[in-house]
Order: structure tokens, then sequence, then C-alpha cells
């Protein structure tokens, strides 16, 4: 047996929203200087997407990809149902990939978007998946804007008789196995953190990601693991502090007011400031749906590591906005060229081997380390804000009043 990091879900180049550089061959380039192992092909439903990833990468083991430098990949594509629910599907082969692309393109045109929207119902796409020996299970599942908690009170709801069929469920950026874990109902899934990733750099690829145990790379191997089989699992979940999630706190679209779940109930969920729509925020909806006050964490339930990408931290560090910066990336190269890949940087080389190349630096890796980092919540399709050790956040909530009788 051993250990990979894993990040599960991208988008390719042709999905709305996706840089240009999101390339198979950028993409392989990309994911060792991260740390990780094994990455999802995104798109692969999508024939201009499906000639990239021949092209780009070659045949591997049971399913599994392979780029030149020796970064696997999986067979992966996320798809829309038609209540605007995301699912997450792996693949264990081309053949199958075909045998989908012949079920789905009776009910969408596959080779617009690389996410494309199909015109079935979640337990009907969960039963072409799982009769092509397919894994599937929600994306971002708590997200308001296209989430299976978005739309339904329960897996069952979703997939009806197919939910026992149903492994795992990935967590997104607003949520942690914490919040999740206060649903007893998922206590049996496998949770999964991936970085939905629409670009190929390591502040977004593998910004969060599984550490899985299995005894070789292949599609079996990993099934075993999201099944938890034979000793094959999930051993780490890391990714986002939830607070840095666009949508962990309900929160106004347009002028980005906080709202307490009541207030916006009571506004009818149009903000009171600007008039433009309040989105529910994952934490509230977790609270609306949960059985336990706090997560409660099953036996088979691995650690959850919170990090920040390495760039974010260094341009904190140095006091920069732009994590793009010539100042900033050099920085960047000059830690990974040490210490071998971004994911060893943040959460294993000690820090005092840190400090010999930059302090300020590793005293901010040790900061979130020690759960000593705070935030300004995201919410709103905004992410949250990063402050630095010992800053408190200032959250301007809109307050609900009583209308007087001067009112009318």
């Amino acid at each position: 047996m051993f250990e990979v990091n894993a990040d599960l879900h991208l988008h390719g180049l042709y999905s709305g929203g996706v840089s240009k550089n999101m390339l198979p061959r950028v993409i392989g380039e990309q994911a060792p200087l991260k740390g990780l192992n094994l990455v999802g092909t995104g798109d692969i439903l999508n024939k201009r997407w499906i000639e990239l990833v021949k092209r780009d990468l070659k045949p591997g083991t049971d399913g599994i990809l392979e780029h030149p430098n020796g970064t696997k990949f999986i067979l992966q594509t996320e798809v829309e149902d038609n209540r605007r629910v995301h699912h997450l599907v792996l693949i264990p082969s081309f053949s199958k990939v075909e045998e989908l692309r012949e079920k789905f393109r009776k009910h969408t045109n596959l080779d617009t978007d690389g996410r494309p929207r199909v015109h079935l119902n979640g337990e009907e796409i969960a039963e072409i998946c799982i009769e092509s020996g397919c894994l599937i299970g929600p994306a971002h599942a708590f997200t308001p804007w296209t989430a299976l908690f978005k739309e339904y009170n329960s897996l069952d709801g979703c997939y009806g008789k197919y939910n026992k069929k149903i492994y795992f469920l990935e967590l997104g950026l607003s949520a942690d196995t914490n919040m999740a874990d206060r649903i007893k109902d998922l206590h049996r899934l496998t949770f999964l953190s991936n970085s939905d990733a629409h670009s190929p750099w390591p502040n977004k690829m593998g910004r969060e990601f599984n550490r899985l145990r299995v005894k070789e790379l292949s599609f079996k191997e990993i099934q075993r693991a999201l099944k938890r089989e034979n000793g094959r699992k999930t051993v780490l979940n890391t990714g986002f502090n939830p607070k840095e999630g666009k949508y962990h706190k309900t929160r106004c679209i347009n002028c980005l007011l906080f709202f307490e779940l009541q207030d916006a109930d009571k506004y009818n969920w149009k903000c009171p400031n600007c008039g433009k729509p309040i989105k529910k925020g994952v934490y509230d909806r977790i609270a609306e749906l949960a059985d336990l006050d706090e997560g409660k964490h099953p036996e088979h339930r691995p650690p959850y590591i919170h990090t920040i990408p390495l760039s974010e931290i260094i341009s904190l560090s140095l006091g920069m906005k732009n994590v793009y910066s010539i100042k900033v990336q050099t920085k960047w190269e000059d830690f990974v060229k040490k210490f071998g890949n971004e994911i060893k940087i943040l959460i294993e080389t000690d820090i005092t081997e840190l400090m010999k190349l930059d302090e300020k630096i590793a005293e901010m890796i040790k900061a979130f380390r020690d759960n000593k980092i705070d935030y300004v919540p995201g919410g709103g399709g905004v992410y949250g804000k990063i402050l630095p050790p010992g800053k408190k956040p200032k959250i301007e909530y809109y307050k609900f009043k009583q209308k007087s009788l001067s009112d009318f």
C-alpha cells in the first residue's frame, strides 16, 4: 500500500470561465509542483477535449492515463442535470466514455460546453453512470447555485433508488468535514475535497486535495478507496478553511452585506440595501439540514487540514495583493525548488527548515498551521479575505428593523 495526493475534479478550457492554459499538457506539468500524483482529466465527455487528452497523455493501467513526466490522470467529468444540480463522475475507460456519450447525446449536445447540461434528473443520470460502471456523487454539494442541497434536503431526494450506490460526496470550498458531519445521513459517505480548478496554477489546482491509500494507481483501486474496501481509503482531506470559500456565509451578491438567516427570509431574499438577491450561505444551509449541534465524525473519517495556497501566504507576508506578481512568484519558485512541492511546504516540512529560507513567510505558514489566521468570511460569490495573524475581522450584518407607524 502507498499514499497518493489526488485532485479528482478539474475543468478543461472548453468549459465556461476556464483559463486557456487549462490543457492536459499544462495540467500534467503543474501537478508535481503542487505535489499532486493523480488528477482528474476534466470534461472527458466533450469531443474536442477527448482529442486533446489523447494527444497529450498516454494510456496507463486500468483506465489511468499518464503525462510524459509521470503525472497520472483519471477519466472524469462533471454534468449538470435538469434541476441545475452538478454531479462528479469518474469513468473506468475510454470505451465507457463512448458508452456514456452514446447514452447522454440523446438528452443534450455534449460538444458545446465542456460541462454539459443533461436533460435528465439526478436519478436518471445516476442510473446511466452506474450501469456503465462509473462512480458518481454530488459535486460541491452545498453551494447555493448548482448543488444537490440547494435543490434537495437529502441524497435520496436526488438519487432515488440509486442512493445506496453513491459512495462519495464532494464538500466544495465553503464546507469541511466538521460542518458536513453535522448531518447523520452523510456519515456513511467518503468525503472528497477537490479543487474544481479552472486554472492549472498551484493556487487553484490542488487548493483542495485528497490523500488516498491504494495498492496501485488504477480505476479499481481508486474505486476501492472511495468505497473503503480492504484497507484502501481516504486518509486525509485538505483544503480551504470554509470561511475562505465564496459561499460560506449568507450575503448579498451585489453590495456584499451579510445577513442572518432569519433576516434574509424576512426580506424574501432581496437585499433591502440594493434590491439584489441574497444568496444563502453553506454555513446556514448545513445548519438547516443538521441533526447534530456539531460535527461528530464516524470512525472512518480522516483528518481535515485547512491550508492556504502558498502564493497567497507569500503575498500576505510581503503585503502585496497580486499573487501573480514577479516578486511573489520568484519567492514561490525559491520555496518549491528547495523543498520539492507546495503540499510538502504547507503541511509537512519542519518550520525551522522553512525559516532558513524566509523567516517571515515561515512564520505565516506556522500561523495557519496553528489556526491563528482569521478571515472575513466569503459569501455571495466572493472569496473570503485572509487576515494577518492577530487581526480580527469586521463583519457588517444587516439588521432587520420592524417598521414603526412613522414609516407608513
